[in-house]
Parts: structure tokens; sequence; C-alpha cells
């Protein structure tokens, strides 16, 4: 069950306010048997350190006849403030100092600090590019390239702003200048450090990944039920960051039930993650994966979706003991998406619920989708 810190319950109200939305799903419908929903939010999780593992993307709600075709691009945005109990304390002390560029003093007091400790300060673009053809009656095959870049981004401001509006905890972030990459840990098998740096660092192309979508099951046309498997592919063996050199392969189904203006889904996926010698370095272990979202159309053209993501972590004793690391990953998203000929664009905002310090603090998602077969489903 979702449950979300007191002050938590008031940024999710407000996103709720805002307009978010979904990431696309890419490929057109039939005109019978369809209801027009687009279906659940295509984002990845933007856990930093998490993208170079395979993620399965929620499934879309729409199937075309054999030999339709669609490309999307999904741009995904966040900014991560996470740090553990310790650390906080310290840049709290260091506040009534105003803002600093942490230096190698910081970085040998907080290894100093008792226990295991941490800090990720940075923000991350990750961009996703999808082909999908239908090559079989019920049979899809997709193909994603994606690129990652970070930086010390834009967001600090504007997050600490609403903080100090809303009377939240600083987190001890007036402590350090904005818009900087602060990366420090120590999390029992190594160290690394990474302080300072305003401009784009580190980036490049992740590994691709492959999949097979199975869809519409001899069910009634109000229900249906997609089935999708899907590999990561190191086709250039390891690179630091930004690909582990191993294999992970990830098994999704995705329960749909359509009504004549809303829909409900209900997704569990499962991936076997080999493991990264990236620090930090992480195990090999199966990741479990359930999502729920309602999708209401609003206008004829213009669809909204409330989706709550939950996700084991990736880490484990092996690697940790701190149990902020340790615990589930609790995300919501609300997004709208809107038709245009043979396209559709959305925009979408995801919020962490709870276990502030191993997901993302708030993300961005803006998307684009074409197929020729989109027109006639819009026209229908």
């Amino acid at each position: 069950m979702l449950l979300v810190g007191g002050w938590r319950c008031a940024r999710v109200a407000l996103v709720m306010v805002l307009i978010g939305a979904a990431a696309v799903p890419a490929l057109a419908q039939e005109s019978s048997g369809q209801s027009g929903f687009l279906g659940l939010l295509r984002s990845r999780d933007l856990s930093p350190f998490g993208f170079n593992r395979l993620d399965m993307r929620p499934a879309h709600a729409v199937s075309g006849p054999k030999g339709t075709w669609a490309v999307e691009a999904e741009l995904g945005y966040q900014n991560t403030w996470a740090l553990s109990p310790q650390v906080e304390s310290y840049l709290t002390g260091l506040e009534s100092q105003g803002r600093r560029t942490l230096g190698p003093q910081d970085v040998e007091a907080i290894r100093a600090l008792p226990g295991e400790n941490y800090l990720v300060d940075l923000e991350l673009a990750l961009l996703d590019l999808t082909f999908h053809y239908k090559f079989a009656e019920h049979f899809t095959a997709y193909a994603t390239v994606s690129g990652v870049v970070a930086g010390g981004g834009f967001l600090d401001s504007s997050i600490e702003s609403f903080h100090d509006a809303f009377g939240f905890s600083s987190f001890g972030r007036p402590a350090v200048k904005r818009n900087q990459i602060n990366v420090i840990y120590d999390l029992k098998t190594s160290s690394y450090a990474q302080l300072g740096e305003r401009e784009t660092n580190g980036g490049g192309v992740l590994d691709p990944t492959f999949g097979i979508r199975y869809s519409n099951f001899r069910m009634p046309t109000t229900w249906n039920l997609v089935i999708e498997s899907a590999v990561k592919v190191p086709l250039q063996g390891y690179r630091e960051y930004l690909s582990s050199g191993r294999v992970d392969v990830g098994l999704q189904a995705t329960l749909q039930k359509f009504y004549r203006s809303r829909a409900f889904y209900l997704s569990f996926a499962g991936v076997y993650y080999d493991g990264s010698p990236d620090t930090p370095v992480s195990q090999s272990m199966v990741i479990p994966t359930v999502i729920f979202g309602v999708e209401q159309r609003v206008a004829r053209n213009t669809n909204v979706i409330l989706q709550l993501y939950g996700s084991e972590s990736t880490y484990s004793r092996e690697e940790t003991d701190l149990d902020e690391l340790l615990k589930n990953k609790y995300q919501a998203s609300l997004g709208v998406y809107h038709h245009m000929g043979r396209g559709v664009v959305s925009f979408a905002m995801t919020e962490n619920l709870q276990n502030l310090n191993n997901t993302p603090d708030i993300g961005f998602q803006i998307g684009w989708a074409y197929s020729p077969a989109l027109a006639r489903r819009i026209n229908n």
C-alpha cells in the first residue's frame, strides 16, 4: 500500500492540480474493438545510477492492423537531492555560513561521520527513441535506443523556493551552491567523489533494448491483456555508467479495463538485473514492479491519466546497511496527452511519494509519437 509522508501529501496535492502527462503509446489502434484510450504512461524510472539497467516501459492500450508502424520519442528530466541523515545534519550545520562549493575538506568530514554516508546532487536528462512494427495480428516488435546526460541543471532555485513557501525542510540544500554536481559516497565496498561542477558532465548512448509485445487475447472488447518481454543487449561491452556490460531480461503483464470515458490499468513486471561493476557496485537480482493507472477522457482529442508506481530497491544488505536505500520506491505521475493529426504530444510530471533518498525528488517527461494510422483513429 502506498503510504505518503506528511509534507509529501502537500506536494502531491499540488502536482494533482498541475497538468502532468503521459509518455505516449505510439501504435495506432483500429476503430473496431478498441476504446480510444492510450494506456499507461510510457516513462521509465529516472533514478540516478539506475538508467543503465533494463526498465520495462508501462504498456500502452492501442493496437493497429498488421503492418502498422510508429515512432516515439520520450525526453525525461529529473532533479535529485539525496543524502544520508548524517550528511543532512552536517550540511544543515553549515547553512549559517552561506552557500559554498564543496571541497576536499568536506569530503573528508563526511567520510569521518559515523556509519555509511552519501550525497547525490545532480540533474539528469534521458532521451528514448523507439520504433514499433506490428508483424502479425497480435504481435509487435520494438527497439529502443537511449541517450543520457547529467549536469548541475537549473531546478535548484525553484525547488528551494517551493520548500520555503510551504514551510518544508531545507534538507541541507542552502549550504551548497545551486546547479552543481555533487556526488559523495562510500557504501561499504568503495568510495567516490565528484564536486562543484556546473557544466554537463558525462553522458552518452545506453545499451539498446529489443522487445516483443503480445496484445488482445480472446477476451471481451472491454478487457485486454498485454504481455511483453524485453532484453537489454550490451552491444559495445562495458562502458562506465552507460553499460554494465551484462544482459538484462524482463517480462511484463498488464490488465486493461475500458469504460465509456474511463479506463483502469494494472501492471506487474519482473526484470532480471545482472548487476553492475560501477560504483556503487550492485549484485544480480530480480526487480519486481507494480503499476496502477486511471485514464480519463476530458475532450475529444485529450486524455488525462494518474499513475502510481512501486518497485523494490536495487540495493541489498551486501551493498549497504542504509535503510533509506534499501526501502521500496514509490512514485506518482499525472499526465495529459493530446492528438494532433497523425501524432500525439505529451507532457508529464512525476513526484517521489515516500523514501525521499532513493528516488528523484521530481521529474518531467515530454513525448511525441507519430504513425500514419493515428489519423484514422482520431477521425473515427
